[in-house]
C-alpha cells in the first residue's frame, strides 16, 4: 500500500515539461549564382523569406500562448553570413534582434547534424510544434541551396537522416509541417514512419509570395499529411 502511494505522490510531483515549439529555418542563395538561371527558376531576390516566415509563425504560436511559449529558433547561419556580405547588411544580426524581440532562443547551426542534435536536446515528450521554412525537394530539407554553388545544396537533412532525430522528442499529438516544395511527395511518410508524428508537406511546389499580404506561404498543388 505505502508503495502505491509513493508511486501516486511521484506522479502528481514530477516536474512537468514546458511545450517548446521549434523553428527550423534555411538560409537563401546569393544572387550572384541565381542571375545566372532562367527567369522562371531564379530564387530568394528577398533574402528574408524564410525569416520573416519564421518570425511571422512566432508571432502566431506567441498569440496563441498568451506570449509565454517557448520557442526554439534554429537557424541555418553560414547562408546568412555570405548573404550577408554580398548585401552589405548585417542580416545575423537583424536576425538575432528578431529573435530576442519575441524572446525565442536563437540557434545557429551550420551542418544538418547540428541541427538534429538541437533538436535532439529538448526534453522528452516536449515538442508540441515543428515548423521548416526553407528550400527543399521530395527527399530533403535543403538548409542551404545555391549559397555556395550555383543550384546546389551544401546543407541538408535527408529522410534518410530522420532516424537520428530522437523520437521521445516530440510530444503525441505534435504539429509539424514543411513549408518547402514537395516535402509531402516522400518525406512527410518517412517522417511518420520515424518519429511518429504526422508532417504536414506540400505535394507541389510552396511560394513564398504570400509573405507580403502578411500570409504563410501556400502551395501550388496541396498540403498532404
Amino acid at each position: 500500500m505505502k508503495i502505491w502511494t509513493l508511486l501516486l505522490l511521484l506522479a502528481f510531483t514530477a516536474p512537468i515539461q514546458a511545450d517548446e515549439h521549434v523553428i527550423l529555418c534555411g538560409g537563401p542563395a546569393l544572387r550572384k549564382w541565381e542571375d545566372l538561371r532562367v527567369e522562371k527558376d531564379r530564387h530568394d531576390r528577398w533574402w528574408a523569406n524564410f525569416v520573416r516566415a519564421s518570425t511571422m509563425r512566432m508571432d502566431e504560436i506567441c498569440k496563441a500562448y498568451d506570449n509565454k511559449a517557448k520557442i526554439t529558433w534554429i537557424v541555418y547561419k553560414k547562408g546568412y553570413i555570405l548573404r550577408s556580405r554580398e548585401d552589405g547588411k548585417p542580416y545575423t544580426t537583424w536576425i538575432t534582434e528578431q529573435a530576442t524581440k519575441r524572446n525565442a532562443k536563437l540557434i545557429w547551426i551550420n551542418t544538418g547534424d547540428q541541427a538534429i542534435n538541437a533538436i535532439n536536446s529538448l526534453p522528452n515528450r516536449s515538442i508540441t510544434s515543428f515548423d521548416f521554412f526553407g528550400h527543399s525537394n521530395k527527399y530533403c530539407f535543403l538548409l542551404d541551396y545555391g549559397s555556395e554553388v550555383m543550384a546546389v545544396s551544401s546543407a541538408w537533412i535527408h529522410e534518410r537522416d530522420l532516424g537520428k532525430i530522437r523520437r521521445g522528442a516530440f510530444s503525441k499529438n505534435a504539429h509539424c509541417q514543411s513549408w518547402g516544395c514537395h516535402t509531402g511527395e516522400s518525406m512527410s511518410k518517412v517522417w511518420r514512419s520515424k518519429l511518429g508524428t504526422t508532417l504536414v508537406g506540400a505535394r507541389g511546389k510552396t511560394d513564398y509570395s504570400a509573405l507580403s499580404f502578411g500570409k504563410l506561404p501556400t502551395v501550388s498543388g496541396s498540403w498532404i499529411r
